[in-house]
């Protein structure tokens, strides 16, 4: 469905991400594990056109996009959930919704049907469609960022730390509502800081070091992993033979607790 080819990118004259393959499939999760300042929400902003790729290729369904305008990406089936939520405080939370839909110019019919979809999946959201967007908690803020990108009806959904600022409860909450939308045939592409949960969920997950990809496999190998584990799980540098098995230990806990 997506597939990048040492795609570059960055602000001014510095290049933040540099040669970066990758790829992901219809109806999986794919995750961007790493340390803040990594290059996870540059390579997430270039793939959906907010930063400009300055080498290699971007493809989607079997078009080259690398080029083409943010919008253009939308309607071809690329939302983007951005960090820290970005509502419209000052709209309200119908409004933030609909506006979800206006990159297809969607008939009012069409754009009644997704908010009954959206307001089915967040009911919080439909019992508050008149409240402004503002006065919102933050997790319900979330739940209306993620809903926003819903309405644009897209293959690929990249969320970009949706977890950020979630009290513990919320976040599993978060990660059980990423599976569910995968179970629905959404691609995700999810790059988040919290590795445990992200990799659990992951079909496959990508560790982002210094703009580089330094590692990739299955979300279950990568948790498993030593390296993984040592720098990004909070396992600290244990003993080769028994790093892998704390891997094991807390996959195993994990898919208890999101019920994978």
């Amino acid at each position: 469905m997506l597939e990048l080819k040492n795609i570059s990118a960055g602000y001014g004259g510095v290049d933040v991400i540099r040669c970066i393959d990758l790829d992901v499939r219809a109806s999986e999760i794919v995750t961007l594990v790493g340390a803040n300042g990594a290059g996870k929400s540059t390579l997430v902003k270039t793939i959906s056109g907010l930063v400009p790729a300055r080498s290699g290729t971007i493809t989607f369904d079997g078009r080259r996009i690398e080029t083409a305008s943010t919008a253009a990406r939308m309607r071809l089936g690329i939302a983007h959930v951005p960090e820290g939520r970005q509502v419209f405080a000052g709209l309200t939370v119908g409004e933030n919704l609909a506006l979800g839909a206006y990159v297809h110019g969607a008939r009012p019919d069409a754009t009644q049907a997704r908010l009954a979809a959206v307001g089915d999946r967040f009911p919080v959201l439909r019992a508050r469609l008149s409240a402004l967007a503002g006065n919102l908690s933050g997790g319900q803020q979330q739940m209306l960022a993620i809903g926003r990108g819903l309405m644009a009806a897209p293959k690929l959904l990249i969320l970009d730390e949706p977890s950020l600022g979630l009290a513990p409860r919320l976040v599993s909450e978060m990660f059980e509502l990423i599976q569910g939308l995968r179970r629905q045939g959404l691609a995700i592409l999810l790059a988040e800081q919290n590795a445990q949960l992200s990799l659990a969920i992951a079909d496959r997950g990508y560790v982002i070091e210094n703009g580089r990809v330094a590692l990739s496999g299955s979300g279950q190998e990568l948790l498993q992993s030593k390296d993984v584990a040592d720098r990004y799980l909070g396992v600290g540098a244990a003993a080769d033979a028994t790093g892998a098995g704390r891997g094991r230990q807390l996959a195993d806990r994990l898919r208890a607790l999101l019920g994978a």
